[in-house]
């Protein structure tokens, strides 16, 4: 991207205004001043649409908080996704989106965009102020950049691009959105090419250049991060707070409370009682007796109308129907399940209700049968199939009452999912059900003098009514007979409910206020109700007002979603009148968005006989019933209540009246008053049931014989909600009858109006404050939502990470929304939510249309909707998470402390007991060695491989393997002997080499390399072994090699034939300059003559070989062997491993560098033994080939890589049997030491050792060798010694660089285990890699190294001395001073064990932890990256593989994904959360990969520093990035 471009974005991301910046929105404190009455009473206006509006807090105030940031829109950056995973792209009819923010209208009329004049004139205002912030620069930057010489030519690839119409400059300047457009299509452009877009005149060159921030920017990845960074930059609300903390006790942060915070100041509230229940003496006995009289008296009065889903009258079911079909399902119930012995269902038993939506008529028969048989019925929802959300909750609640019969109609009966013979199946987790169908026609006649037994109502258990929790978990709630009774009784005198009403019902009839209402209180009554289905209204959501019209109806029963359906279609109805509608109860008036849905109902039904006094909302709870409601009334002078509450207040459960011209208030409606019969007091909502004061929001209470009794089953949780003894603040309780909880938060206002602003359920507390879930969800659909997602589609819950609750936003997004449009929607929201309600949104997703769980009557399923998101299984099209922005009670950062003397350091590990952390392995010059060779004491390689030569000339040195597992090739000592004299005859002779020169090996794993690396010897050249480049990918695997060739000075390349062929290929010359290659020898063929003489070196610490290699974090590095160095090496090892030449030793290393070439080609030659090599890249080909060849040359010892055990753990995990029955037999393997560089992989090791125990493995067989660059080996599990030791570490004290060990379990436990023993001759001490000092056993800190093996120093080609000497050559900075150590660059601990050595003393065991050139400074503490990626890989079954590196003080962790693209998303909020949780960091952006993406070495260690550079230089091809804010 040319500076002068990136230049105008950087600044106008800049000045973009960051998430959460409006601090301006806190409330100032109020004096003190109780809530009038007139401030409540607002007259409910009919008037104009801004006055209605006025009600309406969401709209409104959201579109006012979005207009102070309509021009600053907010910097996030945009996620990258791959083409496959875009819901749908129409990026070839891209637009900008509309810039207007006019409000929308709930029912989605008015949705106004302005006029094109209107649109131009703010956007070129906005245009010219940007270009002008930024004008000068960008004109002189542009003006260097545009030069035409050094302007890069077109290339076929760049110009072959299809033309998308794309926006304008100033138009994408505008957007973000357009922002990341600009930034993809740059990203199809081949590197340093030009592209050329209609409108957009820039030239693009994508090189690594500097940003005017001083960050490195070499793609669209990186600019991006840039554009995180700049956002993050920006300060947040609260802000941390800086405190020193101990290096060690990591504390999170602990919310403080604020001193500005609203306190309640009212005096304490009292207990408010309802009108008596009045006492009326036609009222029956029962709601039996009720039905008995209406049965018998009026047998022709019809109950109950059904409708088809045409609206049309489907059938009437009349009083004397319902009476006589009754009684028949009683008898049935009773006598005809199971046998007259042994009844299935008696008197008190439960059954369970399963009846459809549109089939009320059956349900009533069923339901009054069962009150009549006296059995407790527990109705419902249709379980559709075996996985219904909820449904197997359900299922525990019938498991729980003991149901062991259903019934059910016909037609469900039919409908309901079938076995292959036939039956229903078992759905899971319910019990097994008779199902026993209730239609008249299936049921037998009862005998003439059978009667049901009529009693009047009493304490028996009339039915129950389920309950689903916050959680998901369903309760069951008991309703008395004496409390349906007085239910129906109380709500038929507060709602004037006489005869022959015709009431319209839109409620589901199974439960709640449409049960009440449409099932109970109206047979009281003898009314007439019209069931409207939920089907219907999905057709036709005017049915219920077209009803009310046809019907003549009294009273109907709606939702706030049947008002707004019902003004959406109102349009097309011309002749609608509600001049007969008395009352319209709102079963969710309590919602404190619903008042919108009311106001806007009436404003357009007014005109159509719509009387403002007959909308009735009322509150209601599963405990305890109808909870409040608003009578009708004749006097339409009397308003209702009205409260406009600052959401500020009520966030602390404060009551603050405020102005309705403040964007961040909550306008509430009255829900009527306290029940007849009832008492009513406010409680705390946690803790004591203590009185709230009059301006305090808490826990409704209610004292009444009319609500629920118990939850079945559960006393504990019964005696919380239905027995609470409300107390004073003296503690005194306020009656002596129990209150029940209702599950509503709210207040009473003046004139004893009961408010409600949310349930007990939908409560968020984050950091202290309170949030009501449906406040968010109406916050949320005020922003513009019907262009990008579905009304009512929206599920806000919230979930506990880090010891707080997190909120988290999902929606479904409509389909014919672009990718663009939906990232600005949700970036908006995240505003709009902030400013309103002043707390951040952790997460925000979009999934497509129809794949949230589901209600039965349609709703979204919350519970459910959060266990797939913790699960990772919601499959989001659209993820934004804000960890920046919400987690601000994170651990204090650890300040460094300051410098502690040398003196002090001493004194304190006295004092504390704590020894110098150092230990010495076995002492090389006082240990017996008998072989013979030793008694010669050779120092040099080329004289041992002579003498063996002359002793032993026929004895096998080595054997190559196959990828069958047959002997390939072998050499004996002479062999080999003779081989490489005439490598160093054509060195000498071919080559016109000198003493000194180095020699490149570029060998495939085998023989050839040993022989030429001891023809190098002969000749006194200096080998340098060099992996030869892969045939099928040399564009990236040569170019390493003519590196190496290169820096390594050589003075010729030998190789084989084939390879030489290669190096000079076509392929090859695409890659790199073939002609500049040393002399190129082919060994294949070799001249017959021998040398005159074999080299002899004058020095023991001249070269013997380099040893180049690549360390993970990307350094090529050639360390200098000398021949006293490598003969050492050879010795150590033969002791610990106890090597002689009737040994067998198994190979399966790359024999390039470090121990691998040591084992490969130096160990059998000095100790003697039979090496069997075995190419690790044959095990592609056959996994098992290893472990058949130890089984076969009964191998004792054997050597391996990570990569080599993990091949085999995954590739031969469900053989063993297979490989038992052919032999396979590793019993007499004694050591399996695994080579490495890096912290023991326990959790592979041991899954291997478990693999193959019944292979005869036995698991203190294997072990780990640790070495590094400056030594390649210092710990290697010898054959004698204790076994290796595993202890567990507080992770947490490890980022302190402190060792505190833990039980195994704890939590933050870490296992790390031993690397080894100490090999001899080696002496380790721990040191502070900053200060030098040496450190005591508790602390973490560099391993240094004393002994004669270690390497002289750095070959360089540039001869950085200043990196050689450090390294190699270092002294303490106090204590020991004299003594040269060499610096392993990784971090690690000693630890004194309980086991003794072979010398009788305790074994001193080496705990690795990490490389201290990967470990990451965040926060002040040292992360190591496996911790974190550990914790990433166990959060999701599809991560196969994680990688974390830090950019620009981010922490960006890369994911290989295993499964379908569209869980890539799943994984974004679940990495988030489980390295918060466990690491206490903010992943600042999550990239999910294909598998195979993370570059791995032949070691099997990542190279995290590769994936870095790849990533940022954008050529990971990613399925998604995330970018946290």
């Amino acid at each position: 991207m040319s500076p002068w471009l990136r230049h105008v974005i950087v600044s106008l991301l800049l000045s973009l205004c960051p998430l959460g910046l409006e601090g301006s929105m806190a409330h100032e404190r109020r004096p003190p001043m109780a809530p009038s009455a007139s401030r409540y009473h607002r007259r409910r206006s009919s008037g104009t649409r801004d006055e209605r509006y006025r009600s309406d807090v969401h709209t409104e105030a959201v579109q006012a908080a979005l207009a102070k940031h309509k021009e600053r829109k907010v910097a996030v950056p945009m996620p990258s996704k791959r083409r496959s995973l875009v819901v749908q792209t129409s990026m070839d009819a891209y637009t900008p989106p509309d810039t207007s923010s006019g409000s929308e209208e709930e029912g989605g009329q008015g949705e106004g965009t302005p006029t094109s004049s209107q649109g131009s004139i703010s956007m070129e205002h906005w245009i010219s102020r940007a270009i002008h912030q930024g004008s000068t620069t960008s004109s002189s930057s542009s003006s260097t950049q545009s030069g035409g010489s050094n302007a890069p030519s077109t290339s076929p690839a760049s110009t072959s691009i299809p033309q998308p119409v794309t926006p304008t400059l100033p138009a994408m300047l505008l957007n973000p959105a357009s922002l990341a457009y600009v930034f993809r299509k740059f990203d199809s452009c081949t590197n340093g090419n030009i592209c050329f877009f209609p409108g957009l005149c820039v030239f693009v060159c994508i090189n690594t250049c500097v940003s005017s921030l001083g960050v490195p920017v070499s793609s669209r990845v990186s600019a991006k991060i840039q554009q995180l960074v700049n956002t993050l930059k920006q300060p947040r609300r609260p802000p941390l707070r800086e405190f020193f903390v101990d290096d060690f006790e990591e504390l999170l942060e602990v919310q403080q409370p604020d001193p500005n915070q609203p306190r309640p100041e009212g005096s304490q509230m009292v207990a408010i009682r309802g009108e008596p229940l009045g006492v009326v003496t036609n009222w029956p006995p029962s709601l039996e007796a009720a039905l008995q009289r209406w049965g018998t008296i009026s047998p022709k009065a019809p109950c109950l109308t059904t409708m088809d889903t045409n609206g049309k009258p489907l059938y009437v079911l009349t009083y004397g129907k319902l009476w006589s079909r009754s009684i028949k399902v009683a008898y049935n119930i009773l006598h005809k399940l199971g046998t007259k012995q042994e009844p299935m269902v008696r008197p008190g038993d439960r059954v369970a209700l399963v009846f459809p939506n549109n089939d009320p008529a059956a349900f009533m028969v069923a339901f009054y049968g069962c009150l009549l048989a006296e059995v407790v019925p527990v109705p419902i929802e249709v379980p559709l199939t075996r996985k219904d959300a909820g449904s197997q909750q359900i299922g525990f609640l019938l498991g729980s009452c003991g149901v062991t019969v259903a019934l059910t109609s016909d037609a469900c009966h039919k409908g309901l999912p079938k076995g292959p013979t036939g039956e229903i199946p078992q759905f899971k987790g319910w019990p097994k059900l008779l199902w026993f169908v209730t239609e008249s026609k299936h049921l037998s006649k009862p005998p003439r003098d059978w009667f049901p037994h009529i009693k009047d109502a009493n304490n028996d258990t009339a039915y129950i009514e389920y309950k689903t929790c916050k959680d998901g978990s369903v309760l069951g709630v008991t309703v008395t007979r004496i409390a349906l009774l007085t239910h129906c009784q109380a709500l038929t005198q507060s709602c004037g409910y006489t005869e022959a009403e015709i009431i319209v019902n839109v409620l589901d009839f199974k439960k709640d206020v449409g049960l009440w209402h449409g099932i109970l209180t109206s047979v009281m009554n003898m009314m007439h109700v019209i069931s409207i289905p939920y089907s219907l209204m999905k057709v036709n959501p005017l049915s219920w007002i077209q009803k009310v019209c046809q019907y003549k109806g009294k009273v109907a029963c709606v939702k706030s979603r049947d008002m707004h359906w019902a003004l959406v279609a109102h349009r097309d109805q011309r002749d609608v009148n509600l001049n007969s509608l008395r009352m319209l109860v709102v079963a969710d008036g309590s919602n404190p968005w619903s008042i919108s849905s009311c106001d806007a109902f009436l404003n357009v039904f007014q005109s159509k006989g719509l009387r403002p006094e007959v909308i009735c909302p009322c509150a209601s709870s599963a405990e305890a019933l109808t909870v409040a409601i608003r009578r009708p009334t004749d006097d339409s002078n009397q308003p209702p209540g009205r409260g406009v509450l600052s959401m500020q207040g009520l966030s602390y459960s404060v009551i603050r009246v405020d102005s309705e011209e403040r964007l961040s208030v909550l306008t509430v409606q009255d829900v009527g008053t306290v029940m007849p019969g009832a008492l009513m007091c406010v409680v705390k909502p946690e803790g004591v049931p203590q009185l709230c004061r009059t301006d305090e929001i808490g826990e409704l209470c209610v004292c009444s014989i009319a609500t629920g009794m118990s939850y079945y089953g559960l006393s504990g949780m019964t005696k919380n909600t239905f027995e609470v003894f409300p107390m004073t603040s003296s503690g005194a309780p306020i009656s002596e009858y129990p209150f029940t909880r209702t599950g509503l938060l709210g207040f009473i206002g003046p004139g004893g109006l009961v408010f409600v602003s949310g349930k007990m359920d939908g409560l968020m507390v984050v950091s202290g404050r309170r949030h009501n879930a449906d406040d968010i969800v109406a916050t949320a659909l005020a922003v513009e939502p019907m262009k990008f997602v579905y009304r009512g589609r929206i599920a806000v819950f919230s979930v506990t990470v880090l010891h707080d609750e997190r909120i988290v936003v999902v929606a479904e997004q409509r389909p014919d929304s672009t990718e663009e449009d939906s990232f600005q929607w949700m970036s908006r929201v995240l505003q709009a939510i902030d400013s309103i309600h002043n707390v951040g949104v952790f997460c925000l997703a979009l999934v497509p249309a129809n794949t949230l769980p589901k209600t039965p009557l349609g709703g979204i399923h919350l519970s459910e909707t959060k266990q797939l998101f913790l699960e990772g299984s919601l499959h989001p099209c659209n993820v934004l998470m804000c960890p920046h922005t919400c987690v601000t009670n994170l651990p204090k950062p650890r300040q460094k402390q300051p410098e502690i003397g040398p003196a002090s350091v001493m004194v304190g590990n006295l004092v504390s007991g704590k020894r110098i952390a150092q230990v010495s392995g076995r002492d090389l010059g006082q240990i017996e060695d008998n072989d013979q060779a030793r008694k010669v004491c050779f120092l040099f390689l080329s004289e041992v491989l002579q003498w063996r030569a002359q002793t032993t000339p026929d004895h096998v040195l080595f054997t190559l393997l196959s990828s069958r597992g047959t002997v390939l090739s072998s050499l004996t000592c002479l062999q080999l002997h003779k081989r490489a004299e005439k490598i160093a005859a054509m060195l000498i002779e071919r080559g016109h080499l000198q003493d000194g020169d180095h020699v490149a090996l570029v060998y495939p794993p085998g023989i050839d390399l040993v022989a030429a690396f001891y023809g190098c010897l002969y000749a006194g050249c200096v080998p340098i072994t060099v992996r030869p480049p892969h045939p099928q990918n040399i564009a990236t695997t040569l170019p390493t090699v003519k590196m190496i060739v290169e820096v390594s000075r050589s003075a010729c390349v030998m190789t084989s034939q084939v390879i030489s062929k290669l190096l000079k290929s076509k392929e090859a010359s695409a890659a790199v300059d073939v002609r500049s290659w040393p002399p190129v020898l082919d060994t294949d063929d070799l001249p017959k003559k021998k040398p005159p003489q074999l080299y002899k070196p004058s020095n023991p610490d001249t070269l013997a070989y380099l040893d180049f290699s690549v360390s993970t974090t990307g350094m090529l590095a050639g360390v200098k062997m000398s021949h006293t160095a490598t003969s050492a090496f050879c010795r150590s090892i033969k002791l610990q491993c106890e090597l002689y030449p009737s040994r067998e030793v198994a190979i399966c290393l790359d024999p390039y560098c470090g121990l691998g070439f040591v084992l490969w080609c130096l160990c059998s030659v000095y100790s003697g033994h039979q090496s069997i090599l075995i190419p690790p890249s044959e095990l592609e080909v056959n996994p098992a080939l290893w472990l058949l060849a130890v089984s076969q040359f009964r191998v004792r010892d054997t050597f391996c890589s990570y990569s080599v055990m993990e091949l085999c753990t995954k590739g031969l995990g469900l053989q063993t049997e297979s490989l038992k029955s052919r032999g396979l037999d590793l019993s007499r393997v004694r050591t399996c030491v695994v080579v490495a560089e890096e912290r023991p992989r326990i959790a592979l090791t041991q899954s291997f050792s478990k693999l193959f125990k019944d292979l005869g493995l036995h698991p203190r067989a294997v072990s780990t060798s640790f070495g590094c660059r400056v030594n390649l080996a210092i710990c290697l599990q010898g054959t004698s010694g204790p076994d290796p030791t595993t202890v567990y570490v507080d992770m947490r004290a490890l980022r302190h660089d402190r060792v505190r060990l833990v039980e195994r379990g704890s939590p933050h436990s870490l296992p790390l285990m031993e690397s080894g023993k100490i090999l001899p001759g080696v002496r380790i001490i721990i040191a502070n890699p900053e200060t030098k000092g040496p450190l005591g056993d508790s602390h973490l800190g560099e391993i240094w190294v004393h002994c004669t093996h270690n390497g002289s120093g750095y070959f360089t080609v540039y001869g950085d001395e200043a990196l050689q000497s450090d390294h190699f050559n270092s002294h303490l900075s106090f204590g020991d001073t004299q003594t040269i150590w060499a610096r392993t660059g990784y971090l690690g601990f000693l630890r004194r064990t309980e086991l003794t050595d072979a010398s009788g003393e305790r074994h001193d065991a080496l705990y690795v932890v990490g490389a201290l050139d990967e470990a990451m400074e965040l926060r002040g503490m040292r992360y190591h990256p496996i911790d974190i990626e550990t914790s990433v890989i166990r959060t999701h079954k599809s991560i196969m593989e994680c990688a974390v590196f830090p950019w620009t003080n981010l922490l960006v962790v890369v994911v290989e994904l295993e499964g379908s693209e569209q869980e890539a998303l799943d994984l974004v909020p679940l990495v988030t959360n489980a390295v918060l949780e466990e690491h206490y960091l903010i992943v600042g952006v999550v990239v999910v990969v294909d598998i195979g993406v993370i570059p791995i070495n032949s070691r099997g260690e990542k190279q995290r520093m590769h994936l870095r550079d790849g990533f940022l230089a954008d050529q990971l091809d990613p399925i998604y990035v995330a970018y946290n804010m």
